[in-house]
């Protein structure tokens, strides 16, 4: 991205809070492509921001206090002398904004060329092909807000998502290690785990509360990958939903409260896809997490799941734990007493 060339090797320091509750603390900002990178002065990253989703709360006005887009309880405050990152941050997202479609609207070139007759035939000769395309086109932010949506609607059954001060860095860790963008944890609702739009994977609080080996909600984030690989989750969404819905999500980037509130409903009640056994075994391998215990609490006869077991692509490795001890009992308090 040529807007980057002059500003590749700029670092700023900031104040940087993860939630609402903690103190702010000094950290050092540094800038990407499409990443805004903020690490300890060990040059320890702490986290990543997308520069597309990135809001600044106070335009024209000192210091700068930045959020990612649906987190206003995670800032970071750039003081008034910080101007050339301020500057740089400001131009880097002009630039993708030129560069993508704006969220929110679906009215892409491609479709506005086939015009209203192309429309009526993927609505109702090609169902299947508009709702493909339909996915091949949603932006993540799209899909992070259809996620968000859903989980939503799921708190209302299962309680509201777990959370401490704690605890969520190490669920964040988690999140890292298994290789989704988002993990939730919730008190009910969900038997064991779920993978909704936009790379949120749910946990059930008991594959964390009772489980004392962490690849065991390790092995459940990565079986929802491999669905999600089976098949995406948006297109789980729009096949419930039906054709018009795919349509609707096309031309106007929404999907209506009420579809929202059935799929949610049928996500919860309807058994999960059966796994391809090859396609999970390679994602335990590229993420060197064992499979045996996450088989062993599905069966714990291993009868069932015996092919997981004998296949394990960690067996007789010595490995990285996947949390620390520690970290794992943290954890294992995200949702209270």
């Amino acid at each position: 991205m040529t807007a980057l060339k002059q500003y590749e090797r700029i670092e700023a320091t900031g104040l940087w809070r993860p939630t609402a509750e903690e103190q702010r603390r000094e950290v050092v900002v540094s800038i990407g492509e499409a990443t805004l990178t903020i690490a300890d002065f060990n040059d320890s990253a702490l986290t990543h921001w997308s520069l597309a989703a990135l809001v600044r709360q106070n335009p024209g006005a000192f210091p700068a206090i930045y959020h990612p887009d649906g987190d206003p309880g995670e800032t970071l405050e750039l003081a008034e002398g910080e101007t050339t990152m301020i500057e740089a941050i400001e131009r880097l997202q002009r630039a993708i904004d030129r560069a993508r479609p704006h969220p929110g609207r679906l009215r892409l070139a491609t479709i506005l060329g086939g015009g209203a007759a192309l429309a009526a035939v993927l609505v109702f000769w090609l169902p299947g092909a508009m709702k493909r395309h339909t996915v091949s086109v949603v932006p993540d932010i799209k899909r992070q807000e259809i996620g968000r949506a859903l989980l939503d609607r799921i708190e209302r059954v299962g309680g509201q998502e777990c959370s401490n001060p704690d605890a969520d860095p190490i669920l964040r860790k988690l999140a890292a290690r298994t290789g989704v963008d988002r993990l939730a944890v919730v008190p009910a609702g969900v038997a064991d785990s779920l993978h909704l739009p936009g790379g949120i994977v749910l946990l059930n609080r008991a594959l964390i509360e009772d489980h004392e080996d962490p690849a065991v909600a390790a092995g459940f984030v990565l079986a929802e990958r491999a669905r999600a690989e089976q098949m995406d989750p948006l297109d789980e969404v729009l096949d419930f939903a039906g054709a018009w819905p795919s349509f609707r999500l096309l031309t106007t980037g929404e999907i209506t409260p009420g579809i929202l509130d059935r799929y949610a409903e049928h996500a919860l009640a309807a058994p999960r896809h059966a796994l391809e056994e090859d396609t999970t075994l390679a994602l335990f391998a590229q993420a060197a997490i064992p499979s045996s215990p996450y088989a062993y609490a599905l069966d714990v006869t291993g009868e069932t799941v015996l092919g997981l077991i004998e296949a394990d692509p960690m067996a007789g490795r010595t490995l990285e734990p996947v949390l620390p001890d520690r970290d794992w009992v943290l954890l294992q308090s995200i949702c209270g007493e």
